[in-house]
């Protein structure tokens, strides 16, 4: 693995290690007489807990998929990192920036919601989520972010980035064509290593390492952690002059 990379990784999980001790800790409950481990509380910080442990985890599958020329299965994953990634602005700057609404209230009931939990009948008590839309969840936090009178460009392009991953999810033609290379073209199965699709995901991850730094550090800031935040800004610097690209993060201040 990369070493800016691994060193990341490590800085985002002990960020990690020291933010899921801010919130009170699962307990094991019996779900359909089973034992299972769960938050109690339900609390919106053990939410955003919840979903930064999965970006991180995601990230790194994310990289460990592209290391061995992966790229569809790491479109999808990066996919998954955007909408994660909402969500965890969506949760935070309810805290950081506003105040809960009727629209969180909304996402947590379908977040906290189990799959089988009113009958003994998995088919019978199949759970049907009352999923909040995902433009809603953009609207919102651009609302409170960037209150501008027309806030269309910025959804416009939270959309057309979630549509070109969307392909990789739903494995639609144009992307599939992607690993139909070489003379004769022939489908790539066992990945795409040494093909010129490989630069634009490797320029691409390093997007998703530096959102993984703001996401944790929003975090911080939604959970109180001061010192978490000035570290993660600080090595978030450090991060984009390795990285040798403008993400946008300020050196920390002396």
């Amino acid at each position: 693995m990369d070493p800016l990379a691994q060193n990341t990784l490590a800085v985002l999980e002990n960020a990690f290690r020291r933010l899921e001790q801010q919130v009170p800790p699962p307990k094991i409950v019996r779900i359909d007489g089973r034992p299972a481990m769960r938050y109690t509380e339900r609390s919106i910080e053990q939410a955003l807990v919840q979903k930064l442990a999965r970006y991180i985890s995601s990230l790194e599958a994310s990289y460990l998929l592209l290391e061995r020329g992966f790229l569809q299965e790491q479109g999808v994953l990066q996919r998954t990192l955007d909408e994660i990634g909402e969500d965890i602005m969506f949760l935070a700057v309810a805290i950081t920036n506003d105040a809960p609404i009727d629209l969180h209230q909304r996402y947590l009931a379908s977040f906290w919601a189990e799959e089988f939990e009113d009958s003994a009948d998995p088919v019978a008590s199949l759970n049907d989520r009352d999923m909040v839309p995902r433009k809603k969840i953009r609207a919102y936090v651009t609302r409170v972010l960037e209150p501008t009178p027309d806030p269309s460009r910025h959804l416009a392009v939270s959309k057309t980035i979630s549509k070109v991953y969307s392909g990789f999810v739903h494995a639609a033609s144009p992307h599939l064509m992607e690993m139909c290379c070489g003379n004769p073209p022939r489908f790539r199965l066992r990945g795409m290593l040494g093909t010129p699709r490989m630069e634009e995901h490797e320029f691409d991850i390093w997007n998703y390492f530096y959102r993984g730094l703001v996401n944790a550090t929003v975090v911080g800031k939604a959970l109180g952690d001061a010192s978490v935040v000035k570290a993660l800004m600080e090595y978030s610097f450090k991060f984009q002059q390795q990285a040798g690209r403008d993400f946008g993060a300020k050196p920390p201040e002396t």
